[in-house]
């Protein structure tokens, strides 16, 4: 396995209260720094979402494979964010 250790540069934008947040724990000596921070809180949700893929996998193969059509639709309706003027109700798949 080859890997790239190469990084780059780029602009994310937060909520001012978590950057405030990050910014007290840089001055209390908690993170190294800003970008430090936000490596370390991104391997973990990396780490996190892979983690949770697996298990998706494992439960899928043990219960007859990949979702359909009709029950990805119905996992999207129930799982999605609430959306102004839209039901979650949802119909069995």
């Amino acid at each position: 396995m080859v890997l790239d250790m190469s990084t780059a540069k780029i602009t994310v934008t937060l909520p001012g209260d978590q950057l405030h947040e990050i910014r007290a724990l840089v001055a209390a000596g908690e993170a190294a720094n800003i970008s430090a921070f936000v490596k370390h809180a991104v391997g973990l949700a990396l780490s996190d979402a892979a983690g949770w893929r697996e298990m998706l996998d494992d439960g899928l193969r043990q219960t007859g494979g990949p979702l359909t059509k009709k029950e990805r639709a119905w996992a999207d309706a129930i799982l999605s964010p609430r959306q102004p003027g839209r039901s979650r109700k949802g119909k069995a798949a």
